[in-house]
This record gives C-alpha cells, structure tokens and sequence, in this order.
C-alpha cells in the first residue's frame, strides 16, 4: 500500500474568474505534486474529473475531506482551501499557511 501524507507551508492566494467568483488556493510544492502525479497515473488507475485527487487536509484544528487540482500554468496541484477553514483558522490571501494532506485512496 503507498501512503501519500505530506506536510508543507504555501502561501494563500485568490483566483477571480471572469464573473467574478473567486477562489482561495495553496500550491502545493512542485515535487510533491510530481509524486502525486506519478501516483494518479500509474499506480492508482481511476481517473478524476479534471485530473482531481481526493485527499484529506489538515490546517491548524480543522480537519476536511476534499479535491486537489492539476495546474499547466504552474506544473502543481491547487488546494482550494474553502470559507469555512479560512474564517475557523483566520487565513487571509497572502498569508502562509502550514498544512498536512493525505492521498485518499
């Protein structure tokens, strides 16, 4: 069995789409999306829509379930990190957050 747990720093940013939603991301580190990648496409078998990998994330004291993201643009997945975490942890966009994630399998 292969377990994919990291811990990491990004920093907190925002996407704003063109009508306006936004999004609050991290990037994850680029070799550890390059394990995540080979994971996904050699050795775990099903695919996600839009290339997503479901992983369990731990910020500060709360603990959720959700999706990472391929990025082209950045060679690395994206953390969208939801109202909810960043209100409970006070996370605002530029600030450096420290996270544990774990590849559902």
């Amino acid at each position: 069995m292969v377990d994919l747990s990291f811990t990491f720093s990004g920093e907190c940013w925002l996407w704003t789409a063109e009508n306006q939603v936004s999004w609050h991301f991290v990037t994850l580190p680029q070799d550890k999306s390059e394990e995540i990648k080979f994971f996904n496409e050699n050795l775990h078998g099903k695919r996600r829509g839009w290339g997503s990998v479901r992983v369990a994330v731990t910020i500060g004291n709360t603990h959720w379930q959700t999706s990472i993201f391929p990025s082209s643009q950045l060679n690395a997945y994206l953390l969208p990190i939801k109202s909810e975490v960043r209100k409970s942890e006070k996370i605002a966009v530029g600030d450096t957050v420290k996270l544990a994630l774990k590849i559902n399998v």
